[in-house]
């Protein structure tokens, strides 16, 4: 994995992430040209099922400087590219056990195609964030008591 364009750093921080998948995503030329600038968020965006796809909802890329009436819609939904049997795991785990398809990282990989690593993620509660804080800074007292001691 290459060249990250956008991350999605809260999300380990929100959710339980239990299966890691790299998809591909559909995208228009003016899109994977604002991508090669670098401008993308997704941060709040998340993946849906449609029928019997999975879609990216809410990632917001930007419209290309230098294509005029030829542009994209920035927030319009993208079809993700899977396996079927991935698909149809996927949809299982988002309808029987009430998941959340989460996008964690968009990049490019060694072909230069635009991959997004999408995550089947479970929500954590408050408790479960306090925890994850606490252990966070409990790791780095560690590292730093550890460094300092010799």
């Amino acid at each position: 994995m290459a060249k990250p364009i956008a991350e999605n750093r809260r999300a380990r921080f929100d959710y339980f992430i239990d299966d890691v998948v790299e998809a591909g995503i559909m995208l228009t030329g003016t899109e994977v040209k604002s991508l090669r600038v670098g401008r993308a968020n997704i941060a709040e965006s998340y993946a849906a099922v449609e029928g019997r796809d999975i879609v990216l909802i809410n990632a917001d890329i930007p419209p290309y400087n230098h294509a005029n009436r030829f542009n994209h819609e920035p927030r319009r939904p993208r079809k993700l590219l899977l396996h079927r049997k991935q698909i149809d795991r996927m949809i299982g785990a988002v309808q029987r056990e009430g998941r959340t398809i989460i996008p964690l990282k968009l990049y490019w990989n060694d072909k230069g195609l635009a991959k997004l690593e999408i995550g089947l993620a479970k929500g954590k509660k408050l408790h479960d964030k306090r925890e994850t804080e606490a252990n966070r800074d409990w790791q780095r007292d560690k590292a730093r008591l550890m460094r300092d001691k010799g």
